[in-house]
């Protein structure tokens, strides 16, 4: 499924920033003599072997006196090289450009649709050209046909594309939907107001753009009217799933954090904002919305098509500051105040340059008091049954939380728009979100503009800065979604859904301050993003550790026997949090049956006989007799109450405490302590299975466990796997083993799952 014609880019022009150009005579040098190389030789032998032994001994001396400072400069250098370099631009010193060279030179449009095309007009791509007042600009890139041609449209190919003379061709590949930037420079130029950035598969819902969105902002054609408004009463929502407003709560946007797929919720209640500055407009499309691979790939049969509808009859709704939403490039309406941000990022992935674009744009949009709106269907896209890799989503799936936070975060004390989105670009790049191609490319972008007409927006103080008013009762407008039918998910919306979403939310809000610590000992790249969407929809965050890292699925690097030394950094990452709960891959975790359990308490399997027991040291192997006496070395550090609490446990020092810890539970007000205890163990290479009982019984006597897990099913071997779901049971806190080391693996996962928690059906 192609969102649009978006494959990875082949190739890539090497460019810079424009420069003072420098002339570089013929004549400059004397012409050099031609001499015999034997003659030249002997003359000049002596002086040659004297230099070289000059040269020697003061390289020897300066080795073997400064090898350590010789380091240390190289070292300096290759953080240099390493240094990202902030663009200089003289403002003032921009010339413009104009189109000398198509023959559209003398023509202007108020209102322009931009789309990329790589094959022959589409029958949806036929009808954007019959919209009436507007004009469509469709971008050729190296897959579209040289004779491509539409009546009413105005077609730039790769070859005019490069005679216009922006700076931001030199940045873009040939072969990806990301050289529209050409196409909103162009409209620009010839004197565009309102731009519709859409794609070729979509048909717009009674061929009239302005029935659905707010084309004209001011003048006597514009809607002068209040728009329901999300709330900002919670200061730790950063993002929204607009698709719950609009009827389709199961469904979510590309783009939208995986953490955030589970919040099914729909609004207590909204607020208002006066309208007018809706400078950026996401419509939502029927048929294919825009979904995610993991969406795509996971809701229904592989040659079924997509035909989702959303609520038309619901209204429209802002975005306050603070609180940021999806927003792609196939079917968004951008005013001439937010021209700027049409830019679209040239160094990640083509599936996450709109949605970085996006977030980026909106942020900046914060700046002059502007916001984005929501709006209902306002297009038919067509699921054509296409493919694409989910490595080109990688950008979005690993980064995409921490971009909104890093971005709700950000300040600037630049005093102009165009200041402050090159601050912006530069401070991404220092964090990763993209590399220091799009910093010069935004560079080019803005010069581009301004040599084009382009005028900067005025700035604004931010709201978010400013301390909020308490929202009162009379200022809270509620609206309760519709619940539209989403039988391709394998859910009828009828009285059960409503109940099995209650308890989802139930389990939500007991959990939803609880971190999950999973350790993953299968292929984590088949099983990462699975554990996520399975537990993210229950706890606040899923933290996965390997033994091998991946800093593309955001696997955290960790050695199983001593997996508990990685834990406290990960503790003191969620300083917020009401506990943490252990896992391991080979543990299926049924929440719903963990809500009895006190979580100001400690959990753990010591009723579980088969994953709790006492060795006898005599006997048995070595290891047990080493592991016992690091334990011993540990107890003699131990502070006071911990030695008393974990000898009032343990009486004999003939035997060792064995707990296979694959699940466990430590709340809020023994983290310190839990932490203090692993700092204690220093280098001793105590097992974790050693280890972990040690710090509980050290922490609190077991009389104090809470038993939550005391009925859990456990076997020492796993269950063939034909017999694995009569293994299985709904009705005990966890099951001991299960293993999980493929899609396929997952999905016999999800299906026996949904025993107990019958929303898991859709995720399969």
């Amino acid at each position: 499924m192609l969102v649009q014609e978006r494959s990875t880019p082949k190739s890539e022009n090497k460019s810079s920033l424009p420069t003072t150009t420098t002339t570089i005579h013929s004549h400059r040098f004397s012409e050099s003599k031609s001499l015999d190389f034997s003659t030249w030789v002997s003359d000049n032998l002596y002086k040659f072997l004297g230099f070289a032994l000059l040269i020697a001994t003061v390289a020897a001396l300066f080795f073997l006196r400064r090898v350590g400072d010789t380091a240390l400069l190289l070292e300096s250098q290759t953080q240099k090289l390493d240094r990202i370099e902030f663009p200089k631009i003289d403002w003032n010193r921009i010339l413009p450009i104009t189109d000398r060279t198509t023959p559209f030179s003398s023509f202007r449009s108020e209102n322009w649709i931009v789309v990329s095309v790589s094959d022959y007009p589409s029958i949806p791509m036929r009808n954007l050209a019959k919209i009436k007042g507007w004009q469509v600009l469709a971008i050729g890139n190296s897959k579209t046909p040289q004779d491509w041609s539409l009546k009413g449209s105005i077609f730039l190919s790769l070859e005019e594309q490069s005679k216009l003379g922006f700076r931001v061709v030199d940045y873009l590949p040939y072969d990806s939907y990301v050289r529209k930037s050409v196409g909103y420079l162009f409209a620009i130029q010839h004197g565009a107001k309102k731009i519709f950035d859409a794609d070729n598969r979509g048909d717009v819902i009674d061929n009239d753009l302005g029935k659905h969105f707010d084309v004209e902002l001011v003048g006597e054609s514009a809607r002068q009217e209040i728009i329901l408004q999300y709330s900002h009463e919670n200061p730790n929502r950063s993002v929204v799933n607009p698709y719950i407003h609009f009827g389709q709560r199961s469904v979510w946007p590309r783009g939208l954090p995986l953490e955030n797929v589970g919040e099914l919720a729909h609004e207590e209640y909204y607020t208002e904002v006066f309208g007018g500055k809706q400078f950026i407009q996401q419509g939502i499309s029927n048929g294919l919305p825009d979904v995610d691979s993991v969406f795509y790939f996971t809701r229904k049969p592989v040659y079924d098509a997509f035909d989702i509808s959303f609520d038309e009859h619901a209204p429209k709704v802002a975005l306050p500051q603070g609180i940021m939403v999806p927003i792609n490039s196939f079917n968004t309406i951008y005013h001439s105040s937010a021209f700027w941000g049409l830019m679209l990022p040239v160094s990640v992935s083509t599936m996450a340059s709109d949605l970085l674009r996006g977030y980026w744009g909106q942020r900046l949009l914060w700046e002059i008091g502007g916001y984005v709106v929501v709006y209902p269907p306002t297009v038919h896209r067509y699921d054509k049954i296409e493919a694409y890799p989910f490595s080109e989503e990688k950008d979005l799936h690993v980064n995409v939380g921490r971009l909104i936070k890093f971005l709700v975060s950000w300040r600037s004390g630049k005093h102009r728009i165009f200041e402050k989105i090159l601050e912006l670009s530069y401070a991404m790049a220092e964090e990763g979100f993209w590399t220091e191609k799009d910093v010069k490319f935004t560079a080019a972008w803005l010069q581009d503009l301004i040599a084009v007409g382009y005028q900067q927006p005025r700035l604004m103080s931010l709201e978010i800065d400013r301390p909020r008013a308490s929202i009162g009762h009379g200022d809270r407008k509620e609206f309760i979604p519709r619940k539209l039918p989403s039988v391709h998910l394998g859910v009828e919306e009828i009285g059960t859904v409503n109940y099995e979403i209650g308890n989802l939310i139930h389990w939500r809000k007991n959990f939803g301050n609880v971190v999950l610590i999973m350790f993953c000992s299968g292929p984590v790249e088949r099983t990462a993003l699975e554990w996520r969407l399975l537990y993210g929809r229950i706890f606040k965050a899923v933290v996965i550790l390997s033994e091998k890292k991946n800093e593309d699925l955001a696997v955290e690097e960790a050695q199983f026997d001593q997996v508990y030394k990685y834990l406290p950094n990960i503790l003191n990452r969620f300083t917020s949090a009401e506990g943490f709960l252990f896992l391991q891959d080979n543990t299926v975790l049924n929440y719903w049956n963990l809500m009895q359990g006190d979580k100001t308490k400690l959990w753990i399997t010591d009723k579980v006989s088969k994953s709790w027991n006492t060795v006898p040291l005599n006997g048995n192997s070595d290891w047990f007799t080493k592991q016992a006496e690091m334990i011993k070395k540990l107890i003699s550090t131990m502070q006071v109450h911990f030695q008393v609490n974990y000898k009032q446990s343990v009486t004999t020092e003939q035997s060792l405490t064995i707990c296979n810890s694959e699940v466990f539970y430590i709340p809020r007000k023994f983290i310190v302590d839990f932490i203090d205890l692993v700092n204690l163990v220093g280098d001793l290479e105590i097992h974790h299975k050693v280890a972990i009982p040690a710090f509980f019984l050290a922490m609190d006597s077991p009389q104090n466990f809470d038993p939550v897990f005391e009925t859990m099913i456990y076997m020492q071997n796993p269950p063939p796997p034909a017999n694995s779901s009569m293994f299985y049971s709904a009705e005990v806190p966890a099951i001991h083993p299960w293993n999980v080391l493929s899609e396929q693996d997952f999905i016999k996962l999800i299906r026996v799952m949904a025993k107990g928690d019958p929303l898991l059906m859709e995720l399969v």
